[in-house]
């Protein structure tokens, strides 16, 4: 290892040890991740300036940084599968009224697809104000080797059908499921955990004498994993902190100004979605300043870590200990919003290039019957979008060729993609903690939960985290 590499190494632990002495003295969680979103920040365009673009060090550098970055990645994902499988058991086995399960995931799922539906509007409508076309984009090497795997992947995804993929939703083998061994994995999981809680409350129908034992078990698994969930997320700031760093450190400056022109038109589409949120929540009497300050940390680590599935612990974390959303509908919007109704991947992203591919073939993308089918196309593709870095580029391999359109647009825009992709996948989750706000202000207390008071222990709140 250079010289280099170690004193910039030298200076990232300081900064995690910086991190560490705040942690100690209490500080909430969500100022914690703002300074290490700061730090990682500062720390990377720090490398950029000082070294340069492609500086070995800079690799050298980041190989070690990953290990906290990437780590608290793998970390959370750890947790996922088992959160939401015992989350979902615990949702059905503890409500009140076993009615309300099936309102909830209809209103969730209702209210993720129409902001879906918004967001692709949205999305055509800033494309053409800012006159953006895929005429005149140049492909360069490296846009060239990922077309040619985009149209591989194609190859694959075009060949999906509607019936085939809600078929997919099926959980034929959950222990393939529990290994995220496909895209619609959580949604597979999140099926059986309903199925396996339907079928404990028969038993404990059936059989009085089960009843006290297998609330007993469901409360204690689900506080073991709630207690892991705690020691997991209280590492947030420390990942968030690598994560910006790297991608501050690896940003090509060149490629951000020849495409400034979608980035800026990608961010000005997503600030107006986020304002739709604001707007949605208010309408059901969430002061939308206070909302928006309470999901914050979760929103800094979406944005950060690309991955609407990683950030379901604190999805669901915030939505019950900071918004008051009862567990059963915080659990079914943050596993459903990481696959289905992606506000920005599935459907900001898809529509815009859609729109600037529409001319090169000769469509005219404001006709009126352009416009409905794309919408519709985008609201029915956007089910079982891999919540993931990425995601976004498999929804665009959905609706382009499903539209009649050449996916080029997708490899030609790979040099820019993961600045555009760390905004979609923020208004990706504060999208499904808008379906799990509104739900509980349409249901109320239809969907609360028996033995309430437990909750707070079984979940620790973000002031709690900040002390572990």
């Amino acid at each position: 290892m250079s010289f280099i590499a170690m004193v910039s190494l030298a200076v990232f632990a300081a900064i995690l040890l910086a991190l560490f002495k705040i942690q100690q003295k209490e500080a909430p969680l969500s100022r914690l991740v703002l300074i290490g979103l700061s730090l990682g920040s500062v720390f990377g365009l720090a490398l950029q300036l000082f070294l340069g673009e492609g500086h070995a060090a800079i690799q050298e550098t980041l190989a070690w940084t990953n290990v906290v970055g990437s780590g608290y990645v793998g970390l959370l994902k750890m947790i996922i599968m088992p959160l939401v499988l015992v989350s979902m058991i615990a949702a059905v086995v503890k409500l009140d009224k076993s009615g309300a399960l099936g309102k909830i995931s209809g209103i969730s799922i209702s209210i993720l697809l129409l902001t879906t539906m918004i967001a692709a509007l949205i999305g055509i409508t800033i494309t053409q104000l800012f006159g953006l076309t895929a005429e005149g984009l140049t492909e360069g090497a490296r846009e060239t080797t990922r077309l040619a795997d985009l149209e591989t992947r194609m190859e694959k995804v075009s060949d999906l059908s509607i019936p085939e993929m809600l078929v997919s939703f099926i959980p034929t083998n959950i222990f393939q499921d529990l290994a995220w061994d496909r895209s619609t994995s959580i949604i597979a999981v999140v099926i059986f955990g309903i199925l396996t809680g339907i079928a404990a409350r028969k038993v404990m129908q059936e059989r009085e004498e089960l009843e006290a034992p297998i609330r007993t078990f469901v409360e204690t698994l689900q506080a073991v994993v709630m207690r892991l969930v705690k020691m997991v997320i209280s590492l947030t700031p420390y990942g968030v902190a690598a994560l910006m760093a790297k991608v501050v450190a690896t940003s090509s400056l060149t490629d951000i100004l020849n495409l400034l022109g979608f980035i800026v038109a990608s961010y000005v589409a997503i600030l107006l979605m986020f304002v739709v949120h604001g707007l949605l929540v208010g309408l059901f009497g969430v002061n939308p300043k206070q909302y928006f300050q309470k999901i914050w940390p979760v929103l800094t680590f979406a944005f950060t870590s690309r991955s609407s599935a990683a950030t379901i612990p604190l999805n669901v974390e915030t939505q019950i200990n900071k918004l008051n959303v009862p567990p059963a509908i915080a659990n079914l919007s943050a596993s459903f919003g990481a696959t289905i109704g992606q506000n920005g991947c599935a459907g900001i992203y898809p529509a815009m290039l859609a729109v600037m591919v529409a001319p090169t073939v000769g469509v005219d993308p404001m006709s009126f019957s352009f416009i409905v089918s794309l919408v519709a196309m985008i609201t029915i593709s956007s089910f079982g979008i891999a919540g993931v870095g990425g995601g976004a580029t498999f929804a665009a391999l959905i609706v382009l060729p499903a539209m009649g359109l050449p996916v080029t647009i997708a490899a030609l825009l790979i040099s820019i993609e993961p600045l555009i992709d760390m905004a979609r996948t923020a208004l990706n989750v504060s999208g499904s903690m808008t379906a799990g706000t509104i739900t509980h202000r349409i249901l109320g207390d239809a969907a609360n939960v028996e033995g309430e008071s437990h909750s707070s222990t079984a979940t620790p709140s973000n002031e709690q985290l900040s002390k572990a």
